[in-house]
């Protein structure tokens, strides 16, 4: 059943016109909604109701970004791209990633925004399609990536649009900021989510180890080869091979594998059968690739390859609107099946005063070494390694009310060039005077 907002107002459309544009909505399987140029919900389709909607349906009539983030301003005025105003100034659609509202709470959600012209080429509605993103949580999880900062989203985002296609990936960052978890995340958003996910540990591999764990051996094929082993491209069949550190290749190798990558075919250790690969790359590493062309490293062709869609990962001092969520997902984690763990404010905001060079995986071990000095189920800020509590002025401060009103009183600029000034985002720092009744 759809429900629409009757209307009888000059620019909004006819409710005969929306009835007549949504009709096909129910046979959708993802939710939609149609909405005015006013950002008011005209109607909703089933799959939405289900999904996002409320059994009162209230939602019918008011502002989209009211409804789905809470905003007492259109998205883009808190910060935010807002895809009806992109929309509008392109008259085609725009896409774009969000944090949703839900009965659930927040999500993320692809959303994709689509202007309805009239006969002279108004616009008079949208329609606006929105797909849970269900690789990531915004919110404390057990398993998974976690994250709603703005960086964490832009690379959400990307990883979006690329994973249901057949496209090499590459992922990019420093050690330590989840590049397993990211290529994970694209092999499950793909339509090879039911086949294997196999990893490649490209770094210590001597060139010898690197071609038999890769492409297998025949018995025989070396001293200690005493049976037939197959190889980790054999078992990515249907898959994807996520090739980890392949900055740390050997060029000799490096040959072979472009050779694997551009054919299609390999060959066991030993043999002289071609075998097929059917597999979807996936590559990751901390080392600037481009550099080592330029120096000879890394084989040209090679790079062009495997970078055909590069995922810059953000570091977590880039992130640190993330840290209060990792923090809870880590602890829930150590608690499954355990004792509840818990972390006291002045630890928290500690934690989230550190640069944290070693990225989640450091953050991850601080806080599995302080849960076992945790007697009373605390984290304290006592049990933190000393260097935690060393602040760092790349990092986001924590703004509490006083501290923001006193810089709201002399700050002449705008609220984009506020934001830049406290060093955070501006859809932060919205949500910040939101909390604290500031304007």
């Amino acid at each position: 059943m759809i429900n629409i907002l009757p209307s009888t107002q000059e620019h909004l459309p006819h409710p005969d016109q929306v009835q007549s544009l949504v009709s096909f909505l129910e046979h959708e399987p993802h939710p939609m909604i149609v909405l005015d140029p006013d950002y008011n919900i005209l109607a909703a389709n089933t799959a939405y109701l289900r999904q996002f909607g409320s059994a009162d349906k209230s939602f019918i009539g008011h502002k989209c970004y009211r409804i789905s983030h809470h905003y007492d301003v259109p998205c883009d005025q808190a910060g935010e791209h807002c895809p009806m105003k992109k929309a509008k100034e392109m008259r085609g659609p725009d896409r774009v990633l969000h944090i949703h509202h839900t009965p659930r709470g927040p999500e993320h959600v692809d959303v994709e925004l689509r202007p309805i012209l009239d006969e002279h080429g108004d616009i008079t509605a949208y329609v606006e399609r929105l797909t849970l993103v269900r690789s990531a949580s915004a919110r404390p999880s057990n398993e998974g990536l976690v994250g709603h900062s703005p960086a964490f989203n832009q690379a959400l985002s990307e990883l979006q649009r690329v994973a249901p296609s057949m496209l090499p990936v590459l992922l990019l960052g420093e050690s330590g900021t989840g590049k397993e978890l990211f290529a994970r995340a694209v092999h499950e958003t793909s339509e090879r989510a039911s086949g294997p996910f196999v990893v490649v540990d490209c770094s210590g591999l001597t060139e010898t180890l690197f071609e038999s764990e890769l492409f297998g051996h025949e018995k025989g094929a070396f001293t200690g080869a005493t049976t037939r082993k197959p190889g980790l491209v054999e078992t990515a069949q249907g898959g994807t091979l996520f090739l980890d550190e392949i900055g740390d290749v050997p060029l000799t190798m490096q040959v072979k594998l472009l050779r694997l990558i551009e054919s299609g075919t390999y060959r066991r250790v030993g043999s002289v059968e071609t075998l097929h690969a059917n597999f979807r790359l996936v590559a990751a590493t901390h080392k600037p690739l481009e550099k080592m062309v330029e120096t000879g490293e890394f084989r040209q062709d090679l790079y062009y390859r495997i970078s055909v869609f590069p995922i810059h990962l953000p570091p977590l001092r880039n992130r640190v609107e993330d840290i209060s969520l990792l923090v809870h997902s880590f602890l829930q984690r150590a608690g499954r099946g355990k004792r509840r763990l818990t972390i006291d404010s002045a630890a928290l905001k500690q934690l989230q005063q550190f640069s944290w060079p070693g990225n989640i995986r450091e953050l991850r071990n601080v806080l599995e070494r302080a849960s076992l000095f945790a007697d009373d189920g605390v984290i304290h800020s006592v049990q933190l390694p000393q260097a935690t509590a060393v602040s760092s002025p790349l990092a986001t401060p924590v703004l509490d009310s006083r501290a923001l009103a006193q810089v709201l009183a002399t700050f002449k600029g705008t609220r984009s060039e506020l934001a830049e000034h406290l060093g955070v985002s501006e859809r932060t720092l919205y949500r910040r005077l939101k909390e604290q009744g500031l304007s």
